[in-house]
């Protein structure tokens, strides 16, 4: 990374409406003038975007299903997104989405997870999706949109960022972004040119899936079974079920009898496909627990032998993120000395909103330290690939399981005795194999298509920055 150098004065910063002493802030705050393209900021996106407040849902039981649109999920909106009747099954509280014109994620907006929503269409989304009302008919919002999922305005968003867990930038810092006027006749020649690109771009989002779909996908279709119809049945607010199917020496009010109702009818399904299952108990995975630091002892960002793994490190799809794992001093790391992780284990969330996040430890994070919100499986590798059996986990067919055995009290927890009780598809190392290859093939598959969106937003990005550097399309002054 080339490395800037610059002068600035410290009254540029407690001038400022927040204290901001971090250099990249600095740089486009100081020398960038918060312009994108430099020279020509002439108005700012606050001309032109209005935030406004979006009603907020407690956890609990919704009027309705509302179709779920996250920061993992928001690129591909159109693609039958997901939809829920209780804000318990996605973790934490959710605003309603309908009155903002375009909305855009605090949480690293630099990745252009943006979307339009000019039909004003109702969406559950995440607290950290904020929606923006367009206000001034000099734009064109298609125009708007890809100027500010452009190439060159995504690349700025990182000198905004601040926080050391997740990456934000406040809507404050956002719309004092400086951009060009260009002229409204040549935005709408550009979003002809844009359209059908655009549309081929929507044509191979519909392609791809979450890496948690393409799993259910292979496994449905190798262990023929079908979900759909179970997933159906989980928004229904009343259903008919006997006791008798379902009673067993842990049925308690704080289990889902809901799940336990459909995982029971899932399981007789694939029996009776010749499917057969195994308790992670029967000699499938050990597992224990990790440890909480004493009271009054932190992590540090200053690198040290010792890393302390958290859940915020693991992503949903499996991938932990190794950039912003922190560390414990030798002192702190001597009574939790036991509690670490090894290569090939598993480490699986069981606290919380995060309940039944799962991820494969890889080689960066081997012998070191876990939080006690982590239960680790140590997998019996002459029975059981570790890989596959973290694919399980995160599967339907375990997260079923999972559902039914979290507490549903304030704040959900999966204990590890519950842990052991998960069933798990029982088939042979060689099988489990081959059906890896298979999900192997099908993420390279969507690499590819992942790719091909790529070079068809870098295509319009280029038609945007060339409206921008050609001045025959700007005007001279502000609107």
């Amino acid at each position: 990374m080339e490395l800037k150098w610059f002068s600035t004065n410290i009254n540029s910063c407690y001038s400022s409406e927040s204290l901001r002493v971090d250099a990249k802030y600095r740089y486009f705050n100081d020398i960038e003038n918060f312009e994108v393209w430099k020279g020509r900021g002439e108005i700012t996106l606050s001309k032109y975007l209005q935030e406004i407040s979006s009603s907020k849902f407690k956890k609990g039981i919704l009027e309705e299903p509302y179709p779920l649109v996250d920061l993992g999920n928001i690129e591909r909106r159109s693609n039958n997104l997901k939809k829920v009747l209780e804000v318990r099954e996605i973790g934490s509280d959710k605003n309603l989405l309908s009155e903002g014109d375009i909305i855009i994620p605090k949480i690293e907006p630099k990745k252009g997870q943006f979307f339009l929503n000019l039909e004003h269409n109702e969406y559950l989304g995440s607290t950290e999706l904020v929606e923006y009302k367009i206000k001034n008919n000099s734009v064109n919002p298609i125009f708007l949109y890809y100027l500010l999922v452009s190439d060159n305005f995504l690349k700025c968003l990182a000198y905004l960022e601040s926080g050391k867990t997740h990456k934000r930038v406040s809507g404050r810092d956002l719309l004092k972004i400086k951009i060009p006027v260009v002229k409204l006749e040549l935005q709408n020649k550009l979003v002809v040119k844009i359209k059908p690109i655009a549309e081929k771009i929507l044509e191979l989002k519909k392609e791809v899936s979450d890496p948690i779909e393409v799993i259910d996908k292979v496994f449905a279709k190798e262990f023929n079974y079908d979900l759909s119809h179970f997933e159906e049945k989980k928004t229904a607010k009343t259903f008919k079920a006997s006791l008798f199917d379902v009673a067993n020496d842990e049925l308690k009010f704080d289990i889902s009898l809901k799940s336990k109702v459909l995982f029971e009818e899932f399981i007789k399904t694939c029996r009776t496909n010749g499917l057969h299952f195994r308790p992670i108990r029967n000699n499938i995975a050990e597992v224990r627990g990790g440890k909480r630091l004493a009271k009054g002892q932190n992590v540090t960002e200053e690198e040290m032998p010792y890393k302390y793994v958290r859940v915020d490190d693991l992503s949903w799809d499996g991938s932990f993120d190794l950039d912003n794992v922190k560390y414990i001093t030798e002192e702190n790391q001597k009574p939790i000395a036991r509690y670490i992780s090894n290569t090939n284990d598993i480490l699986l969330t069981i606290v919380g909103a995060t309940v039944g996040k799962c991820g494969l430890v890889p080689e960066e994070l081997d012998g070191h330290n876990i939080t006690e919100n982590f239960a680790r499986l140590i997998v019996n590798t002459e029975l059981f690939n570790p890989q596959f059996l973290t694919y399980c986990l995160q599967s339907k067919i375990v997260q079923y399981q999972i559902d039914e055995y979290t507490g549903k009290g304030s704040q959900g927890k999966l204990a590890i005795f519950r842990i052991k009780k998960l069933l798990i598809p029982n088939i042979a190392l060689t099988e489990q194999m081959r059906i890896l290859n298979l999900i192997s093939s099908a993420f390279d598959r969507q690499k590819i298509i992942e790719k091909l969106i790529e070079a068809k937003q870098t295509e319009i990005s280029k038609f945007i920055e060339s409206s921008i550097i050609n001045k025959k399309g700007l005007t001279n002054r502000s609107t």
